[in-house]
């Protein structure tokens, strides 16, 4: 539940959520067109089932489309996943990247500043930078 919470701000921060939402309303209109235009689906959550084995790329193969617009509207929602799950990838991974530069950058400052007032620092701290940088060859 955590990690969830921490995907949305995420998303929400880079302005990602756009995109989901956008996907999530394309995946219930696109099985709002399938369920009308395909005689062998008879309930909307049929449909639904349909679109998540189609942007899973599963296929599980127990509801298959006949029809013209349902093969057209299942190579939109096929695209139209893959992109939007490249960008959400993108989107996280760039993110961690930030933060761990952030992280990084603090890091390499704090290191800085220790280093500039090297005659004021205590015996251990003295220590700590000696393996710090020991660790770094």
């Amino acid at each position: 539940m955590r990690k969830l919470r921490i995907l949305l701000i995420i998303f929400k921060r880079t302005k990602a959520d756009k995109i989901l939402l956008g996907m999530i309303l394309f995946v219930l209109v696109a099985a709002f067109v399938i369920m009308l235009a395909e005689p062998g689906i008879t309930s909307y959550f049929d449909a639904l089932w349909y679109c998540y084995t189609v942007i899973s790329t599963i296929g599980f193969g127990d509801i298959t489309v006949t029809t013209l617009i349902s093969k057209i509207t299942s190579v939109f929602l096929t695209a139209y996943s893959l992109f939007v799950i490249a960008i959400a990838t993108g989107v996280v991974v760039s993110f961690y990247n930030q933060v761990v530069q952030a992280q990084r950058d603090d890091s390499v400052s704090m290191f800085v500043d220790k280093l500039e007032r090297l005659p004021e620092l205590s015996k251990e701290e003295l220590e700590e930078i000696s393996d710090k940088i020991k660790k770094l060859r």
